[in-house]
């Protein structure tokens, strides 16, 4: 996805030098950000399709941006953290980031997941391999457009939300390993924690309105039942 838009957000000036150069090589269209307000500005105005979003910023920390954007927009958020807790991250993916990467971090480790989250954002799916819409007893979903209905309500999911709700859809009363999801839903080279899948899948209950639909099969994974 040549020229696609991305904003890091971070006040350390060697981490945007390392990380511009290799934006610049893949082609990518890059602004960057050193505080809190000054990248909720530029993403109001650069639209970016992946935000790169540092916890610890002046201002206004990653967390209260990433709260503040989630209202506004729906980009891909892949949050750094240096800190080595557990909270962060946890904080992090709650409040709506897709992805995080604790520092230090590999400079191709980056954009290996800026180039997964792009196919997912862009859909490298031919539209003759497009399923039809899947319909079960409360739940549609329709893959081309991307949308689901619970009981005719139509739901909003992010990017990543979807393509999990997706994939358990279409293996329905199968159980999904938690590898399995982040293959389908983040791509084949993604090097995250399995447990990113506990946080968005939690996420998907709480926005269908009932913990029935997804199950979850302790020691393996997740399966989707709506009968």
């Amino acid at each position: 996805m040549p020229g696609a838009k991305i904003l890091l957000i971070d006040d350390e000036p060697p981490v945007h030098t390392v990380i511009a150069a290799y934006l610049k090589a893949e082609g990518y269209e890059y602004l960057s950000a050193m505080d809190g307000p000054g990248g909720l500005l530029a993403a109001r105005t650069f639209k970016p399709d992946v935000i790169i979003l540092d916890v610890m910023l002046p201002g206004m920390d990653g967390i209260e941006v990433l709260t503040t954007l989630r209202r506004e927009s729906g980009a891909y958020v892949i949050l750094l953290t240096a800190r080595a807790e557990e909270t962060d991250k946890i904080v992090g993916l709650s409040v709506g980031a897709d992805d995080y990467l604790t520092k230090p971090f590999s400079p191709r480790e980056l954009i290996a997941r800026i180039k997964a989250a792009l196919r997912r954002i862009q859909g490298l799916t031919k539209p003759t391999d497009i399923p039809s819409v899947l319909t079960f007893l409360h739940i549609r979903i329709d893959p081309s457009a991307r949308r689901i209905w619970v009981k005719d309500q139509l739901i909003d999911l992010t990017a990543v939300e979807f393509s999990l709700l997706l994939a358990l859809g279409q293996h329905h009363g199968m159980v999904l390993s938690r590898e399995q999801l982040l293959e389908k839903a983040w791509g084949y080279d993604y090097y995250g924690d399995t447990r990113v899948v506990d946080v968005h899948i939690g996420h998907i209950r709480q926005k269908l309105g009932d913990d029935r639909y997804i199950e979850t099969v302790r020691g393996v994974g997740y399966r989707f039942e709506d009968q």
